[in-house]
């Protein structure tokens, strides 16, 4: 405890002087920029293979379109989300300085997902039948199946690039992840060009693509952390990683829960919008939106990863001032660039449109939405500081509840009754989606600004002694307790 206090008021005299804002700014961009350029890449990939399969046929497209939206998305925000466990617990143990007990925590984070990603296996195997109930076109629900398949291979890649990104990002290592991400986006560009333009394969060609494109950075990761990367932090697999499984389970799964329901927030709203009038337009407008949105929210994650690793790491070394003072920094620049976008989306709503589409009246109906997609853009800034701040002190559970009331509870039924009711229909289904971010990061907003770190700080000390494991005669290579110092 008098470490703890020691370490508050120091932090107060380093965050006025030595660790002022460039000092404060240089920790942030080192996991922010990284992250950012992993995610809009990786998410790149998706978006060319898209594209060249759009370039088959259109049932083609609409095949690995339902894909995406629901299948990929559901994984993809469980394994996301539980892999945030490993933020959470590395972030903590990398502040104590309990470096040992990281490459345990990414081992844990591992096998846990491997178990959860076999288990949503059926919703792969199975896509095109469960399609088929939910009331899908049969020729489309079919080709998705068939699209899902090649998909499997892709469900396992989240499984590791999720926790072995976490695993690096909380020591403040993974540019390596940027660049192998930025690498393999290249590389899946001109795989697909050779697989899908010249050599006519069709949809294996470009699935062959992604999934090679995929697995290169997990290799890369790999290799970079077994071949020297992480001296500290990587001792070797050990047995250790099969014990103390269900308290990371349990962070886990509040973690997944805590963001898939997010992704599937904008998902219900776009299967709203396909029961309107006019519903290709409709679909095509929101849709239109919801990718500006979310190529937004990428360079987003980058500020919400650094407040989470920031955070993490500070309540680690029992740190307070510290932890609220990059809190702060970090959410004066977010919200700087979320503005930024903001006026660009008022100032450029038909040229955004035009981007995607040349139809006179899907650009008219994106136009109508510009108000609206400039205030989801500028509370994306909020929301991702807010829920990294949240997780970087292990509170998915808090913010689980908080999605659900924000979203669930107020956003989608004000979204149903605006749009069928009130018959507002496409701006009735934003206007829902607004007012549900909108609680969200008030709620969000509040929880952070009145948190007692000091008990937080506790917390995180409780949560790393009582997980902490000292050295076995069998595991004296692999596992290393710091002294007591702290």
């Amino acid at each position: 405890m008098s470490h703890h206090k020691l370490l508050e008021s120091k932090g107060e005299d380093d965050t006025n002087d030595e660790c002022g804002i460039w000092e404060e700014n240089k920790k942030i961009w080192k996991v922010g920029f990284p992250a950012m350029l992993a995610r809009t890449t990786q998410y790149g990939i998706f978006v060319v293979t898209q594209a060249f399969i759009g370039r088959i046929g259109e049932l083609d497209l609409a095949g690995y379109a339902l894909i995406q939206i629901i299948a990929i998305r559901f994984a993809n925000g469980i394994l996301l989300g539980m892999s945030s466990a490993t933020e959470t617990l590395c972030g903590q143990a990398f502040g104590a300085k309990q470096y040992h007990m990281m490459g345990i925590y990414m081992q844990r984070s591992c096998i846990i997902n491997l178990v959860a990603g076999t288990f949503l296996l059926p919703l792969f195997i199975f896509s095109a039948k469960i399609f088929i109930l939910l009331g899908e076109d049969e020729q489309i629900s079919e080709k998705a199946g068939y699209i899902c398949l090649w998909f499997i291979p892709i469900l396992y890649f989240f499984v590791f690039a999720f926790t072995l990104e976490k695993f690096l990002q909380t020591q403040l290592k993974n540019g390596i992840v940027g660049w192998l991400s930025a690498a393999a986006f290249a590389l899946h560009v001109i795989l697909s060009w050779i697989f899908v333009s010249k050599l006519n394969w069709g949809i294996p060609g470009a699935m062959i693509a992604m999934i090679i494109s995929n697995w290169c950075i997990i290799i890369g990761t790999v290799i970079y952390i077994t071949c020297g990367g992480c001296p500290n932090t990587w001792k070797g697999f050990s047995s250790a990683a099969f014990s103390d499984l269900v308290p990371v389970i349990k962070l886990s799964i509040s973690s997944g829960i805590m963001l898939c329901l997010e992704f599937w927030y904008n998902a219900i709203l776009v299967l709203l919008a396909g029961y309107m009038k006019n519903a290709a337009t409709q679909v095509s407008a929101l849709s239109i939106c919801l990718n500006v949105a979310a190529w937004e929210f990428m360079l987003c994650f980058g500020f919400l990863a650094s407040a989470s690793v920031r955070v993490s790491n500070e309540l680690g070394r029992g740190d307070v001032k510290a932890a609220k003072y990059a809190i702060k920094v970090i959410f004066t620049e977010s919200t700087v660039m979320g503005v930024s976008f903001f006026i660009l989306c008022l100032a450029f709503d038909r040229q955004i449109a035009r981007l995607f589409i040349s139809e006179a009246n899907v650009i008219e109906a994106v136009s109508k939405l510009s108000v609206l997609l400039a205030l989801s853009v500028i509370l994306n800034s909020f929301q991702a500081i807010f829920t990294g701040a949240a997780v970087g002190a292990g509170r998915q559970t808090t913010v689980a509840y908080i999605n659900i009331c924000s979203y669930y509870v107020i956003g989608v039924p004000i979204g149903f009754f605006l749009a069928y009711v009130v018959h507002m229909q496409i701006t009735g289904i934003w206007i829902g989606m607004v007012i549900g971010v909108v609680m969200q990061v008030l709620a969000l907003g509040y929880i952070t600004f009145t948190t007692n770190w000091d008990e937080q700080v506790e917390k995180a000390s409780e949560r790393l002694h009582s997980w902490l494991l000292k050295p076995s005669s069998d595991e004296s290579n692999n596992v290393k307790v710091l002294s007591e110092e702290n």
